[in-house]
């Protein structure tokens, strides 16, 4: 099987020597080529370039950043060229980042010895699964999407990133608790879905966007915003209409209260199975997807595609 392994050498979990060891274990069983990515974008690139070639299989090893700039380099070529999920090459993640959603959400362990074993035995047994995708405006994602308060918390983590502090767990609660007690503002909601006649609905501070469950890890902890959310079926919606300390750590206590039950209550929105939405916002808001931060935007259309890509689990 010809395979392609995009490597971010710079992801959080891994190092040299790791890298080295699965690389070897899997040309042991694959023709594999192994990339390495430069910037921002390049898996992207490579994935696009591998989806237009002949390649069988494309890995990758780093975080969900690097999924999701390899699913969006796939899924562009294919969308261009009108091709379908069985034509496109296999997918496979090998996890080597903070958090892992998208590799943990398949049911691969997170350690990435144990993945790559996991990997290896599936890819000989020819096991793998159709899952859907999301795409908001013109970037796919494969487990979340956000608007508001999420990504802006995105985007203070990314600004500590990029001046040198590593992405831990703990740097994310603090961002988050520094975004809402000191910047965001929390007494004009700018978000609304808006209807299928374009009517606004409701007025919310924070909008989550679910291809899958859990939405994100707080170290090993699951945050289940949508539990019934998953790769068969259509986006899911969690948001929140009030940022008031009360409500806000009680819609908190529910997400990490685990079980499976779907957060309820008044301040918080949840909707299942739906085959698109519209998120509009009265002023710019911060977006991002597969926690990536992507931009600030008055209106972005979230679309469900169903049956996108074949992955290897």
């Amino acid at each position: 099987m010809r395979a392609l392994l995009i490597v971010n050498p710079h992801a959080t979990s891994t190092n040299p020597l790791r890298r080295d060891v699965i690389v070897r274990a899997l040309a042991s069983d694959l023709d594999l080529t192994v990339a390495e990515t430069n910037y921002r974008g390049h898996a992207r690139m490579l994935a696009a370039a591998a989806a237009a070639g002949e390649c069988d299989l494309l890995l990758t090893l780093g975080g969900d950043g690097t999924v999701n700039e390899a699913v969006n380099g796939l899924l562009t070529v294919g969308q261009q060229a009108g091709l379908t999920a069985e034509e496109l090459p296999l997918l496979a993640t090998l996890p080597g980042g903070n958090a892992n959603v998208f590799a943990r959400a398949l049911g691969l362990s997170g350690d990435l010895v144990d993945a790559a074993g996991q990997l290896i035995e599936a890819v000989s047994a020819g096991k793998h699964r159709l899952i859907s995708v999301g795409q908001a405006g013109d970037r796919y994602f494969t487990f979340n999407a956000g608007m508001g308060l999420d990504a802006e918390v995105v985007r203070a983590v990314e600004g500590r990133r990029a001046h040198g502090k590593e992405v831990t767990p703990a740097l994310y609660t603090r961002m988050a608790l520094r975004q809402f007690y000191r910047l965001t503002d929390r007494h004009h909601p700018p978000i609304r879905m808006l209807g299928e006649d374009g009517a606004k609905l409701g007025a919310m501070y924070w909008c989550a966007v679910s291809n899958t469950s859990p939405w994100t890890y707080l170290g090993d902890r699951p945050v289940l915003t949508n539990p019934r959310a998953s790769f068969e079926t259509g986006l899911d919606v969690f948001g929140l209409r009030s940022l008031a300390t009360p409500s806000t750590l009680l819609a908190l206590r529910k997400v990490l209260a685990g079980g499976g039950r779907e957060p309820a209550g008044r301040a918080i929105v949840s909707l299942h199975d739906l085959p698109g939405l519209v998120l509009a916002a009265d002023r710019p808001a911060a977006v991002q997807v597969d926690g990536e931060y992507i931009g600030e935007y008055e209106r972005v259309v979230f679309t469900a595609r169903p049956r996108a890509l074949r992955a290897v689990c």
